[in-house]
């Protein structure tokens, strides 16, 4: 049994965090901070942990108790985990970000795009972007793992094994994405009211959106060269859940796409290649660290469409901070994570 502390429990990454690990059999939380909550017991702010986590509390935070935890997830805004994650790994206690901090190996990158220097370069070296499908053997020995994104998950488990057998035109791939609104955080603001959300849809960050880095990034290191990529993502009237549909031009033959992907993932535990024609739904993995992919190839003909949906709060954030966690401590890849997806 390993004793896991989190930084940043108030929010929606925060409590699914305690959700998923309250059935993990080898996972004990000992901390869990919260400036604004310090004090209130964690089943008091969310009812739905009654039962599970009756004597844990928020707390301030507190380095020298996160020390003494195995390992620590930050589930904070962005530019938190630069201020405590070096304390935490110079005393051995590895440090799990689910933030997009360590994401980026560029620093300038970064400050472009989050609108602040980056407050930790010297640990960027260290840090495993914390895909399992691409990095597992990394992840194993890793003392700091970057969380991917939510978005970037979707994309990159989709379009991997066409760029990884270079079957499309790099300079032209489309990754077209729709997100529910537990995607902007759990803070009050306008566009997240249920009367703006609901029954409307809106593209947004169509020139420019803060993941289309990171997403860039893993998908050269697929493809070995640079990629020219759209992204536009999109809100939807839903609470939890991702769907993108990716497409690209064929420039070979390729084969059966079908079992190109069933190949590549046959051995993914949160990966699921649907049978051929398949459309999956976001509900189909709501609650849950699997990410459901389909391959068509429409009229036969030069165009590949991908479609790929996650739950954006667990293979997208918590769940896959977990199956991190798992690989690096030795334990089952999907312990915590094997409860089927929440239907209706």
């Amino acid at each position: 049994m390993i004793k896991v502390g989190i930084v940043g429990g108030t929010g929606y990454t925060g409590v699914e965090l305690l959700r998923l690990l309250a059935g993990h059999p080898e996972v004990s939380v000992d901390a869990i901070t919260s400036r604004s909550e310090a004090g209130l017991r964690v089943d008091e702010l969310y009812p739905n942990l009654r039962g599970h986590y009756p004597e844990l509390a928020f707390s301030e935070p507190d380095p020298a108790r996160l020390s003494r935890c195995d390992a620590v997830f930050f589930a904070t805004p962005h530019g938190v985990a630069h201020a405590l994650a070096g304390e935490l790994l110079a005393g051995g206690t590895r440090v799990i970000d689910l933030s997009a901090d360590f994401r980026i190996k560029d620093a300038d990158e970064w400050a472009r795009w989050y609108g602040q220097p980056h407050g930790a370069v010297d640990l960027l070296e260290d840090a495993v972007y914390g895909l399992p499908e691409v990095n597992r053997e990394a992840i194993r020995q890793a003392r700091l793992i970057a969380v991917p994104g939510c978005y970037p998950t979707a994309v990159q488990l989709g379009l991997l094994p066409l760029l990884e057998q270079q079957l499309i035109d790099v300079e032209h791939v489309i990754a077209d994405c729709k997100s529910g609104v537990t995607g902007a955080g759990r803070g009050a603001k306008v566009p997240s009211l249920l009367a703006e959300a609901s029954e409307s849809m809106k593209a947004y960050g169509a020139s420019g959106h803060r993941h289309l880095p990171e997403i860039r990034q893993g998908l050269e290191l697929a493809a070995g060269k640079q990629v020219g990529l759209t992204f536009v993502p999109h809100l939807t009237p839903m609470i939890r859940g991702i769907h993108a549909t990716l497409y690209g031009r064929l420039t070979r033959d390729p084969g059966d796409l079908q079992a190109l992907f069933e190949k590549r993932f046959a051995t993914e535990p949160a990966v699921d290649v649907m049978p051929a024609g398949s459309h999956p739904e976001t509900r189909s993995v709501r609650g849950t660290d699997i990410c459901r992919l389909a391959v068509h190839r429409p009229d036969n003909g030069d165009t590949v469409v991908v479609l790929a949906v996650i739950d954006n709060l667990v293979k997208g954030a918590s769940g896959q901070a977990i199956q991190n966690l798992n690989l690096m401590f030795g334990f089952d890849e999907m312990a915590g994570l094997q409860a089927p997806a929440l239907m209706p």
